[in-house]
């Protein structure tokens, strides 16, 4: 028998063998996928849910001030940071891209016989089955904080943050519930109401509380564009540079000259927050964003046509709502982990210098790893969650993987 070549190490051999087997896995997701699929959609879901990750863990900091956590950010002390929000608050684009998955969603239930009940059952099975993982965990975390002598203020500073992911699902549901509502509903009607809420808001001193009533309207905006987009009305460039310059050009004159903040995220100490509940700049800001997604979507096509960029988008759209749920949670867990040996920069230390920043970047690996265990450990919620919305819709398509038929339920072919 020969042996190895010369030049072929036994690691080199293994890493040889295990870039064959991630190579091999890629090409029977991509032979598993439709060809008639939109990939650029997936792409855009992807790009969204990684940029939400990325700009918590970069803006959000847990300062130790003895014994106590507290939340924190850079965007304060470091206002110029702002373009940064910029970048990374991409939640307006999810919202777009579900609007218009909800919408064609539901027009192919209703052709293949199925009924809005099944339909929706479906949807919200697939959001809040993991939802129940990470509130049992957290409830029983809380506890055993409280009971371990760990002071109210870190535990309400933990619990919100871990927890903070849920209220755009809340938003997010509200909004699939009423889809057929919305299925041809203009998006200049929720922008309407966001411009008049702020109105009354900033312009003519009325209640803090009114903002409230942005939380639907102002993601109710995005959502429409989406359903729109179905529709076949935003398929021509023309309308994603009117929406990318219009918007960001009304975004520019609401922060230059009508006083809003630049940050589109929270900043806390802030007088007034872009995000929460959304302001008008947001919502504009949004729209500028959904048009240049629309404007990239051949470019999204091209880049994912291969076996392994495809591969990466797939496993990040199988793997989203366990990623949504959980990054704040790895965050978090690497901080507390932290503190036994001492305060550490850029984990633990005050958000107020370009150190900070610095150190902060060497720490992201380390929170995707941690978040690596959470979806090892969690996954399997979501994979219940989409078993039981697929078995609820009574779907039952086949694809081809490797010249074998196999039922779409399989967890091969589970992504397409």
């Amino acid at each position: 028998m020969r042996g190895a070549p010369e030049h072929e190490t036994p690691e080199r051999g293994a890493q040889g063998r295990a870039l064959f087997g991630i190579r091999r896995a890629a090409v029977r997701i991509d032979a598993a996928t439709p060809p008639q699929r939109d990939r650029a959609v997936d792409a855009l879901r992807a790009l969204a849910i990684l940029g939400v990750v990325l700009g918590h863990w970069l803006v959000t900091a847990l300062v130790a001030d003895g014994g106590t956590l507290r939340a924190a950010s850079p965007l304060g002390p470091m206002p110029w940071l702002a373009p940064v929000s910029w970048m990374f608050q991409t939640l307006a684009v999810f919202f777009m891209v579900g609007g218009h998955v909800a919408t064609r969603g539901l027009a192919s239930a209703r052709t293949r016989g199925g009924t809005y009940g099944g339909w929706l059952r479906s949807r919200l099975t697939r959001l809040f089955v993991p939802v129940a993982a990470l509130t049992a965990v957290w409830t029983v975390a809380a506890i055993g904080l409280l009971l371990g002598g760990a002071s109210f203020v870190t535990v309400h500073t933990v619990v919100k943050l871990a927890l903070s992911p849920l209220w755009f699902l809340l938003v997010f549901a509200v909004l699939t519930a009423a889809t057929p509502l919305l299925v041809r509903l203009n998006p200049l009607w929720p922008l309407a109401v966001v411009l008049h809420v702020d109105l009354v808001r900033f312009g003519l001193g009325g209640p803090s509380w009114l903002g409230w009533v942005n939380v639907v309207a102002g993601w109710l905006v995005p959502y429409t564009v989406g359903a729109a987009w179905t529709r076949g009305e935003l398929e021509r460039p023309r309308a994603g540079r009117l929406l990318l310059v219009g918007g960001a050009v009304a975004t520019a004159l609401l922060v230059g000259w009508a006083g809003y903040p630049p940050s589109m995220v929270g900043v806390p100490g802030a007088a007034v927050s872009n995000l929460n509940p959304p302001t008008l700049a947001a919502v504009t800001f949004g729209l500028a964003q959904c048009g240049l997604a629309l404007l990239l979507r051949d470019r999204l096509r091209r880049a994912v046509r291969g076996p392994l960029a495809w591969a990466a988008v797939a496993l990040v759209n199988l793997s989203a709502m366990t990623v949504f749920l959980w990054h704040q949670t790895a965050m978090m867990a690497t901080t507390a982990t932290g503190l036994f040996a001492g305060r550490l920069p850029g984990l633990h230390t005050v958000p107020d210098g370009l150190d900070w920043v610095a150190a902060r970047l060497l720490w992201l690996p380390v929170f995707a790893l941690v978040l690596g265990v959470c979806w090892a450990a969690f996954h399997g919620c979501e994979n219940s969650g989409g078993r039981r919305g697929r078995k609820s819709e009574g779907r039952s398509r086949v694809v081809r993987v490797g010249g074998r038929p196999k039922p779409s339920g399989s967890r091969e072919t589970r992504h397409v």
